[in-house]
């Protein structure tokens, strides 16, 4: 599926603009959206980790074309890898200020695993969408209480459903609205300790024992002094079209990178 890449830089250029000057509610955003509450932290001179791989259905190479040019022109050096052994190179990761990962049903070598969960509770931010954050290792148990929740089901497939917000005050989703998704709509196992974002709805057309359950879609979370952010959207890159989606995930990556420079935030805040 082919991303419409110009319209994608031309409209995340005012969208990064934006949020790179931490805007203030009373400010004037030109992203289309209203202004956003608080203020995002800025990229520039951020060293961001971006791994990828796993599962090609979730274009993951597609993902870094998208993101890298983003990253880049907001002033953060970006290494992109298409493995996982530089989570296990401690000197590295010590420089890191943020991983970005889409990686789906993978393995990870213990090593690996220990370096990335050693380096986010000492303060290296986290941000991911959809498989590739997780659903990356099913049977790492470690990584999935880091991350927030584990994927288990799309009843359904590709279908069309509603993303309410839940909170209009956080930085991420401030002066944004409610909208519509044509996409896998994801049925996580979820850690309460977390705070939601956004949410989503299920019937029962698809599986008639979840009609009316309320599932989280973006949440923040701590995992030691590192700031973990995820969102369930972004199946193909074609789903970051979607206005909300792009800017969400754009907000949530800034917020993320600010691990080791910004105190941790009053917390939990489940929303289901």
């Amino acid at each position: 599926m082919k991303f419409n890449r110009r319209r994608f830089l031309s409209s995340t250029g005012t969208i990064a603009v934006g949020a790179s000057l931490g805007l203030r509610a009373n400010d004037t955003s030109e992203s289309g959206f209203l202004p956003v509450a608080g203020t995002l932290p800025s990229l520039k001179d951020k060293k961001i980790l971006f791994t990828y791989g796993g599962w090609k259905g979730h274009e993951p190479v597609q993902s870094v074309d998208l993101f890298k040019p983003w990253l880049e022109k907001e002033g953060a050096t970006v290494d992109a890898f298409n493995k996982l052994d530089p989570y296990a190179d401690e000197k590295y990761m010590k420089g890191v200020d943020l991983v970005i990962q889409t990686f789906t049903m993978a393995k990870i070598t213990r090593e690996q695993e220990k370096g990335l969960l050693k380096a986010v509770a000492r303060g290296c931010g986290l941000a991911g969408w959809h498989g590739g954050l997780c659903d990356s290792f099913r049977q790492n148990v470690a990584y999935q209480f880091m991350t927030g929740g584990q994927w288990v089901a799309h009843p359904g497939g590709i279908i069309d459903y509603h993303v309410q917000l839940t909170d209009h005050q956080d930085p991420v989703t401030s002066g944004l609205a409610d909208f519509d998704m044509h996409s896998e709509q994801y049925y996580l196992h979820v850690d309460p300790n977390m705070k939601v974002l956004a949410t989503t709805t299920f019937s029962d057309k698809h599986a008639d024992w979840i009609g009316g359950c309320t599932m989280p879609v973006v949440w923040k979370k701590m995992h030691g002094k590192g700031r973990v952010f995820y969102s369930s959207l972004g199946h193909v890159m074609k789903d970051f079209e979607v206005p909300e989606a792009l800017e969400i995930m754009q907000r949530g990556i800034k917020w993320a990178s600010a691990s080791r420079y910004a105190p941790a935030e009053p917390w939990i805040k489940p929303v289901y």
